[in-house]
């Protein structure tokens, strides 16, 4: 028997399963490598852009990249956008639809695009501005929708749009606009209303003036048929004098039309403005009048006008930028009387600010603007003031007669102790090499000396002779006769003075 014949019967095994391991593989193959994001045929995508501009698309496209964060399908021919039709990308940020034929927009067009910041469709074909249209994009920030044919704007529109920023409605046919539904969304981020080249004939000058002044800076209207008015002309000057950048970059943009009856009859008004040279303004009016009110005092304000009674209505903008009308606001804390004036029955600290009152003659178009701050503020504690003063005062006084008193009155406790002592007698010699004195006081002074208790240790500077290394000390006393002083002089002797550094013992 043949030795390779074992392995002979094995190569159909391994051929076996060889063929079984190349067909698990090409199994495998469509699963483990996917394939790669389709792209519009007509369209050019990058990493995170998809740009299908200029194509002459009549439908979206439906393959679009998951990952694209910003569309442009401008300058094509859409008529519509289907519902959902944003769900294929879901991080999209900036949507350019501008240049097409897009009329209106259904319920769920833009359902799937919460992180929308940007969205232009300008140059398109819509008429009005519903409520549905962009209620869904909650991140919003930038709404272009400039040279459309829009006439009306729903005034809640932007109501869900706490972060719109920007909006642009220039170029339209618009005739009027909802003001007031914007007031909300100055107390968040719209810093732009561009509102120009519409066929707006007049303007609200009382909800304007109530805008927040962010608002108010940022809010274009140049280059409407407005109507010509007085409060009109004062609003716009006071913005002016204000620097606001909507009337300061297009000043003489602004125009207004003299007679309704005649179309054409525009003037610029802001420009060539003597014709309203009967529109008085005040000082008032550029810088607000100051008005210091303690809390809790009543305070009535007033805006000084020539105007008729019967024919004027009066209006107060608080800091807060809510109208007040008469009678007044709901609780009767500010009351508006028929001649103008504005009454806050009780002064309170979130009182303070800027108040505007208007004054508009509707027959004779005719208005008087003016401000007045207020700042109201706690009552100060004029007579604890006084008090901490005058005590400071008193404490200051009483400090520098002690001090005097201390320096040139000091009393003495007899009027011999006060006298000039007589100049001490000169010290006797001792030993240089003594540390300690003895306090015993001498017995050869007599058996009536008085021993005083008061002794003092006078060392004297040493003197150049020296005898067997001894220096001179002086022991003083205080007696009470000055007229016979004394000079206690020490022993040198081991009786009263003893030696503690030398070793060697005392020579007398």
């Amino acid at each position: 028997m043949s030795p390779w014949a074992p392995t002979d019967q094995l190569w159909p095994w391994v051929v076996k399963l060889l063929l079984l391991l190349q067909l698990c593989a090409h199994g495998r193959a469509p699963h483990a490598s996917p394939l790669p994001h389709s792209c519009p045929t007509t369209c050019i995508c990058t990493s995170d852009l998809l740009s299908c501009s200029r194509k002459m698309l009549q439908h979206v496209p439906h393959a679009l990249p998951p990952t694209a964060t910003t569309l442009d399908l401008s300058h094509n021919a859409l008529t519509q956008l289907h519902d959902h039709w944003l769900a294929a990308v879901p991080h999209l940020e900036a949507l350019h639809i501008s240049h097409n034929q897009i009329k209106d927009l259904s319920l769920q067009a833009f359902h799937n695009a919460s992180y929308l910041r940007h969205l232009d469709m300008s140059s398109n074909h819509l008429h009005a501005v519903e409520t549905h249209y962009f209620d869904m994009l909650v991140s919003l920030e930038e709404l272009l929708l400039y040279n459309n044919h829009i006439t009306r704007v729903d005034e809640n529109a932007f109501a869900k749009l706490s972060g719109l920023r920007k909006v642009y409605l220039s170029w339209n046919n618009l005739t009027t606009f909802p003001f007031h539904s914007v007031q909300g969304l100055g107390s968040y981020s719209l810093r732009t209303l561009d509102l120009s080249s519409n066929n707006l004939s007049s303007i609200p000058v009382e909800q304007l003036a109530a805008l927040p002044e962010n608002i108010r800076n940022g809010l274009y209207l140049h280059n409407n048929p407005i109507r010509c008015s007085c409060p009109l002309y004062l609003m716009l000057q006071h913005w002016k004098q204000r620097g606001f950048s909507s009337v300061k970059d297009f000043f003489e943009e602004h125009t207004c039309k003299v007679s309704d009856n005649v179309p054409r009859s525009l003037i610029k008004f802001l420009k060539y403005n003597h014709m309203f040279e009967n529109c008085s303004t005040g000082p008032e009016d550029v810088h607000p009048l100051p008005f210091p009110v303690m809390v809790g005092q009543t305070l009535l304000l007033t805006c000084n006008t020539s105007l008729p009674a019967a024919a004027t209505t009066y209006m107060w903008i608080s800091p807060h930028h809510k109208p007040i009308k008469h009678p007044g606001n709901s609780n009767r804390s500010l009351e508006v009387y028929h001649n103008g004036s504005l009454k806050i029955a009780v002064a309170k600290p979130w009182h303070s600010g800027i108040y505007v009152g208007l004054a508009i003659n509707s027959p004779h178009n005719f208005s008087r603007l003016c401000e007045v701050n207020v700042t109201v503020h706690y009552p100060k504690p004029e007579g604890e003031t006084f008090s901490t003063g005058l005590t400071t005062l008193l404490g200051c006084i009483v400090s520098l007669v002690l001090v005097l008193i201390y320096l040139y009155l000091t009393p003495c406790r007899c009027l011999n102790c006060c006298k000039k002592p007589a100049p001490l007698s000169p010290p006797q010699e001792c030993s240089a090499q003594s540390s300690i004195l003895s306090t015993t006081p001498p017995a050869t002074d007599g058996p009536n000396r008085k021993v005083s208790a008061n002794k003092h240790v006078v060392f004297l500077e040493p003197i150049r002779e020296t005898q067997n290394g001894k220096i001179r000390l002086a022991l003083g006393e205080d007696f009470p006769d000055p007229k016979h002083p004394k000079v206690l002089q020490l022993k040198s002797d081991s009786e009263s003075i003893s030696s503690v550094f030398s070793d060697t013992p005392i020579v007398s």
